[in-house]
C-alpha cells in the first residue's frame, strides 16, 4: 500500500505480540510495541513528540498494572480519533462487549485468527481515515462543510458547484427529501458572484396556489381584499441575488406560464398591477419528482424544463452512499451535541454497522433524527445498538432470515431455519475461502454476527 498505517500493539505477552507483529507487517503495517498500559502511553507521547501518531491500537484486556479498560479510558482522552481493538480470551467476551459499549472499536479473541487480525484493523483504520477526512473537509471551508462524505457521489456534487457556481445558468437540484437540496442551493450561492446579495428561498409546496402567486410577484394595494399596502414579491427581494424554487415540481400549471415569462424576459408583474418590473435574479430549482415523466405525463411544461435544467444536480440517496456514514455520524453528533447540550465521544462498531443495515428512505433527515434520538436517550458518553429504534436493529438482526437457493429468495420454516442458515453459511465459507470477511460481506451480515454463527454451529475450525 501506498499510504503507511501504524498499529500500536499493547500486550504482556511477548509471544503474541511477536505473531501479531508478523501478521501485520507482512499486511504492510508499521508494528509499534508495547508490553504494558503504563508503556504503551509512553509510546504515545514518544511519537507524539516526533509528530508521527499510531492509526489504530490493539489492546490486551488483561494485564498487569494498568489493565485494557484502565488504558482504553486514557486513549480516548488523549487520543480520541483513534479506534481502539481489545484482545480478549474466549472466556471473557462479555468484558469486551462491555468495552465496545464504552467506546472501543472491536474485540478479537486469542489467539487471533490472522484474516480476521488484518480484516478488523484494516476496518479501525479506514474509520480512522473517515474521522480526519471530516477534520480537513471542516478545514478548508473554515465552517461546516456544504456536504459531509467522501464517496464518489458527493464528490461530484461538490465539484458540480465549485463549476456551476460562478455561472449564471438556471440549475435544477434532483434528490429524494431529506438528501440536502437546499444545501446544494446554498453551495451554488456561496460559490457565485451574487454572494453578497440575498439568497431568498420559496417552498413551491408549502403554499396554496394563490398564495404561491403573490409570494413569488408581489402585489400592490387593493389587489384583493386584504391588500392595505404594496408588497413586494420573492422575485424582487432576490434581484440581484439568488431565487431558489424548492419542490418545483409541485407548481400549478398557471404558474408554470408565468414563470416561464419571468425567465425569459426577466420581468414581473405583481398582481393588481399594470407595470413591469425589470428583476436579476439567478434562478435555482429543485425537486423529488422526476420532471420527465411530469412533462410526458403533461403536468410540468416542457418548455418550463428545458429552461430551468440547462445544468442538473442529482443528490444521490443515503442509501448509495453508506460509505460516509461515519463521516455524517461523527459530524451530526457533534452538532446535534452542541444543541442538546451533551457530549458523545464514541459510538460503537456495532451501532455503526446496525446503521448500516439499513436503507434510510429519510435519507440524511432521517439519520438525525435517529442520531438526536440516541444522544438524548443515552446515559453515557458512548452509543450502542441498544439506543436505535426497532426498524433499524431489526434490519441488520433480519439481515439472515432468507434463504438464497439458486439466486432467489426463500423463507425457511421455523423447522428447518437453523440447519438452512448453517448451510447458507457452509456454502458461503467455500466461496469465498473461508475469508470470514468476504463470507460475512456476501452473507450481508457484519463481522461480528458472522463469528458468533459460526461458534453456535461448530465450524469455527473452517
Amino acid at each position: 500500500m501506498n499510504e503507511e498505517r501504524i498499529a500500536l500493539i499493547v500486550d504482556d505477552e511477548p509471544g503474541h505480540r511477536m505473531m501479531v507483529r508478523a501478521v501485520l507487517e507482512d499486511d504492510g503495517w508499521t508494528v509499534l510495541e508495547a508490553e504494558s498500559g503504563e508503556r504503551a502511553l509512553t509510546v504515545l507521547a514518544e511519537e507524539a513528540e516526533a509528530d508521527t501518531f499510531p492509526d489504530v491500537a490493539m489492546v490486551d484486556m488483561k494485564m498487569p498494572g494498568m489493565d485494557g479498560m484502565q488504558l482504553l479510558k486514557e486513549l480516548q482522552v488523549r487520543r480520541p480519533s483513534m479506534p481502539v481493538v481489545l484482545l480478549t480470551a474466549f472466556g471473557s467476551v462479555g468484558s469486551a462487549v462491555d468495552a465496545m459499549k464504552r467506546g472501543a472499536f472491536d474485540y478479537l479473541t486469542k489467539p487471533a485468527d490472522n484474516d480476521e487480525l488484518t480484516a478488523v484493523l484494516g476496518k479501525a483504520f479506514e474509520y480512522h481515515k473517515l474521522l480526519d477526512e471530516n477534520a480537513r473537509l471542516r478545514a478548508e471551508v473554515g465552517s461546516e462543510p456544504d456536504f459531509i462524505g467522501a464517496s464518489p457521489g458527493i464528490e461530484r456534487v461538490r465539484d458540480l458547484i465549485g463549476q456551476a457556481g460562478p455561472a449564471e445558468a438556471t440549475v435544477l437540484i434532483l434528490g429524494q427529501s431529506g438528501t440536502g437540496k437546499e444545501l446544494v442551493a446554498e453551495g451554488l450561492h456561496r460559490a457565485s458572484q451574487r454572494a453578497d446579495k440575498p439568497l431568498i428561498k420559496v417552498n413551491c409546496a408549502a403554499l396554496p396556489d394563490d398564495l404561491l402567486e403573490s409570494e413569488l410577484f408581489g402585489y400592490e394595494k387593493g389587489a384583493f381584499t386584504g391588500a392595505v399596502k404594496d408588497k413586494p414579491g420573492r422575485f424582487q427581494l432576490a434581484d440581484g441575488g439568488t431565487l431558489f424554487l424548492d419542490e418545483i415540481g409541485e407548481m400549478p400549471a398557471a404558474l408554470q406560464a408565468k414563470l416561464l415569462r419571468a425567465l425569459q424576459e426577466k420581468t414581473i408583474e405583481p398582481l393588481g398591477s399594470v407595470r413591469t418590473i425589470q428583476v436579476d435574479a439567478r434562478i435555482i430549482a429543485a425537486t423529488n419528482r422526476n420532471l420527465k415523466r411530469e412533462v410526458e405525463a403533461g403536468r410540468f411544461r416542457e418548455d418550463l424544463y428545458y429552461r430551468l435544467a440547462v445544468l442538473e444536480i442529482r443528490i444521490p440517496p443515503l442509501c448509495e452512499r453508506k460509505e460516509d456514514l461515519p463521516l455524517l455520524v461523527s459530524f451530526l453528533l457533534r452538532r446535534l451535541g452542541n444543541k442538546n447540550n451533551k457530549i458523545i465521544r464514541t459510538v460503537t462498531p456495532a451501532f455503526l454497522d446496525a446503521l448500516s443495515g439499513y436503507d434510510w428512505p429519510g435519507n440524511v433527515r432521517e439519520l438525525e433524527n435517529v442520531l438526536e434520538r440516541a444522544l438524548i436517550l443515552s446515559r453515557s458518553d458512548a452509543l450502542g445498538p441498544d439506543l436505535l429504534p426497532p426498524q433499524i436493529t431489526g434490519a441488520r438482526e433480519n439481515a439472515m432470515d432468507m434463504e438464497y437457493v439458486h439466486g432467489a429468495r426463500h423463507a425457511p420454516t421455523p423447522a428447518n431455519l437453523e440447519e438452512a442458515e448453517k448451510q447458507v453459511i457452509i456454502q458461503a465459507l467455500e466461496e469465498n475461502g473461508n475469508h470470514r470477511e468476504r463470507t460475512a460481506e456476501a452473507l450481508g451480515i457484519s463481522r461480528r454476527t458472522l463469528q458468533y454463527k459460526l461458534k453456535k454451529y461448530g465450524l469455527t475450525r473452517r
